[in-house]
């Protein structure tokens, strides 16, 4: 192949334009639900009556899913490219179908959607939204690339996700009053859970990460400890919670999120007998659990607000 012929190859490459299909699929509408659900957690937990504040809600919504956490993705999914290639290279930038520089234009261009919609909500909405974006490149870009070390790196995602996504939520309906430190208090207990859920995503990327010099948990500590430092991190909250609960008097609540999280230990203890084989499968039972447990704490938060 010729110079010339190189020139044309490259340039074409460059002109061409990912499908929406595509874009969409770099974007992972799957990732969104946890910071949406965390948002409705703290809207809730605030007492007030959502249908009052139904516009701030829905655009508030949008903007931890669909946008900022979005937002996120692409921002990840563009710096860890080269991880990619190795781990998953059917993702779209690794597999070419996000060509050129154009996963880094996608992020840049959802960053800065996330803080015009986050503007009409306000000060509040505009600083949640300016908070969640640092943290997604600090998260993923030189030079913190806080994903580097597994221990603040899943910290970083856990307050992001859950604690601002709830606080967001309770400030958004509360304004201009400010959230209870109960509701702080909460929020803070499941964005730290939410470290051991990060590290079960981490195993699926074992390989890629020690070659890269990421020194994610299952990286540092090997697949049985990571997988034990998870599922406490993710259990020794939510005994904080029920014990919260049960000094606000809200017993019952305190009572359903114990039988919730109860039912979650023998779900880890199969979860351990293979770490890496059995991440997704926990992801999908036994988060559920803690997610739900997540919203019982905020109905009963609600009842405290009221």
């Amino acid at each position: 192949m010729n110079v010339a012929t190189t020139l044309q190859s490259t340039d074409s490459s460059l002109r061409r334009t990912p499908a929406p299909a595509v874009v969409l699929e770099l974007l992972k509408p799957v990732t969104w639900f946890p910071p949406m659900w965390a948002f409705a957690c703290g809207a809730i937990s605030s007492g007030a009556i959502i249908g009052e504040h139904r516009i701030a809600f829905a655009t508030g919504i949008v903007l931890t899913g669909p946008l900022v956490c979005a937002a996120s993705q692409a921002i990840n999914d563009w710096y860890d490219r080269h991880v990619d290639a190795i781990n998953e290279p059917d993702r779209p930038i690794p597999s070419g179908r996000v060509p050129g520089m154009w996963g880094l234009v996608i992020a840049v261009a959802w960053s800065l959607l996330s803080l015009a919609v986050g503007a009409t909500l306000g000060i509040r909405g505009v600083l949640a939204a300016i908070i969640a974006i640092v943290l997604a490149w600090a998260y993923s870009a030189p030079p913190l690339r806080l994903k580097r070390n597994g221990w603040y790196g899943n910290l970083a995602v856990g307050l992001s996700y859950e604690g601002l996504a709830w606080i967001a939520g309770a400030a958004l309906m509360l304004a201009p009053a400010l959230p209870s430190w109960r509701v702080a208090a909460v929020a803070l207990m499941y964005s730290i859970g939410a470290h051991g859920i990060m590290t079960l995503n981490d195993f699926k990327s074992i390989e890629g990460d020690r070659v890269s010099g990421v020194r994610s948990l299952p990286v540092q500590l090997g697949a049985k400890r990571a997988g034990l430092v998870a599922c406490a991190m993710m259990l020794v909250p939510q005994v904080v919670v029920v014990a919260l609960l049960w000094r606000w008097s809200y017993s019952w609540q305190a009572a359903a999120v114990t039988v919730l999280a109860l039912v979650q230990i023998p779900l880890m203890r199969r979860l351990l007998q293979s770490p890496k084989a059995r991440a997704p499968w926990y992801n999908q039972t036994g988060v559920t659990l803690y997610v739900s447990g997540m919203m019982l704490s905020a109905f009963a938060l609600r009842a405290v607000a009221r």
